[in-house]
């Protein structure tokens, strides 16, 4: 049996950390696999140094605050790979974590291949020498990244984006749509907004109460409008709760997988991340918005070279389809007024449904985790 360490510290990357699990377990694929995760990935025999929901930070500061913590696993990881001596370790985005791990397990002698790659693309981009150094091969999930490795020479693969194998058919049956609507309690007439703050601690704290204030105003213009809390798989239903307590308008408080929460919606309020992807597959009309504590933005600001988006929609169509609003940009009155266009402007809303249908045809086709699965074949011998 061979022993694979995993991190996956992020929500979207312990999903399809989950779904290689799961398809190993399927095909009798012979590991054991310890590391970073979620309780999910526990679920299925994985055995966890450290909690993805305790780890999911961003941002210098945030790093520093957690700094007690992350050095406790980072450190139990470089000891039980010492240990076990796994036959590969794949490490998932998180790369200020991920890519000191990768040069500690070079030195080990233990193969590491980084699965959903950092956007070293977007910004330090000097990063990528790192990568190139100590990790065996790359995974991308976007074609334009293949073009950028390619050119720094690093062995790359493109995958295509795990998230297709999340596309249930029934998404395009507008007739089920309507009867999970009315299931729910939404009348024909009434238009859905779904807020979805972020899936980590800082990004809740920096988000929530903006977007709080955002549908307040937006639920004085719209009589019809309702408001639905999209819980991150991250938390649970109680901790949005607790922060709703002082809210005075009727809202809904989902907690479901979060395409069939995001079906369920007309429009929404996103944080930027890979949510936007599975709002954009869903051709739902967004506004992406963003922000930072003020000395993390800034250090953004200074490294982000030749980056036009932020959002990772606008980024695959190569223009800004969505409105997305970043720090200062991100404010209740411009945010609600980019909201209320698609709740005003009929023709706008409807072409900006067209274009984010392009996105499908853009990320290659289903089928990534299986693809990932052949590739570390090489490692796993006779697993």
């Amino acid at each position: 049996m061979s022993e694979v360490l995993i991190v996956a510290a992020e929500a979207s990357s312990a999903l399809f950390a989950q779904r290689l699990l799961e398809l190993w377990k399927r095909q009798g694929t012979a590991v054991k696999a310890f590391g970073v995760g979620t309780q999910a990935m526990e679920d299925l025999g994985f055995e966890r140094l450290g909690r993805a929901e305790e780890m999911a930070v961003v941002g210098a500061a945030e790093i520093i605050e957690q700094y007690g913590k992350l050095k406790t696993v980072f450190n139990s990881l470089v000891a039980e790979s010492a240990k076990r001596k796994p036959a590969v370790a794949i490490v998932m985005d998180y790369p200020e974590f991920n890519l000191m791990l990768a040069k500690k397990l070079h030195g080990l002698g233990i193969p590491v291949v980084y699965y959903i790659s950092p956007q070293v693309w977007a910004w330090r981009k000097g990063r990528v020498d790192t990568i190139k150094k100590y990790c065996q091969k790359v995974f991308v999930l976007f074609p334009f990244e293949l073009p950028f490795y390619e050119s720094k020479n690093v062995p790359v693969e493109f995958v295509g984006h795990p998230v297709l194998d999340e596309l249930n058919p029934k998404f395009d049956d507008p007739k089920d749509r309507l009867l999970q609507r009315q299931r729910r309690g939404i009348q024909n007439d009434e238009i859905v907004l779904g807020l979805m703050p972020g899936s980590r601690r800082g990004e809740l704290k920096q988000h929530f109460d903006l977007q709080v204030e955002v549908a307040r105003r937006l639920l004085a213009k719209n009589p019809k409008l309702k408001i639905a809390f999209l819980v991150a798989p991250t938390f649970s239903k109680e901790v949005i709760q607790e922060k709703l307590e002082n809210v005075r308008f009727p809202y809904l408080l989902w907690k479901d997988d979060p395409f069939e929460m995001i079906n369920l919606t007309d429009l929404i309020l996103v944080a930027s991340g890979t949510a936007t992807l599975q709002v954009g597959l869903l051709k739902k009309p967004m506004v992406i918005m963003y922000k930072m504590k003020w000395t993390t933005g800034l250090f953004a600001k200074i490294f982000i070279r030749g980056v036009r988006f932020f959002g990772i929609v606008n980024l695959i169509l190569g223009r800004e389809v969505v409105p997305e609003r970043w720090q200062g940009g991100a404010n209740p009155e411009e945010l609600t007024q980019l909201l209320q266009r698609y709740l005003s402007d009929d023709a706008y809303r409807n072409s900006v449904v067209q274009e984010l249908g392009q996105i499908r045809a853009q990320l290659g086709e289903k089928g990534a985790t299986q693809r990932v699965a052949e590739s570390l074949k090489v490692y796993l011998g006779d697993a």
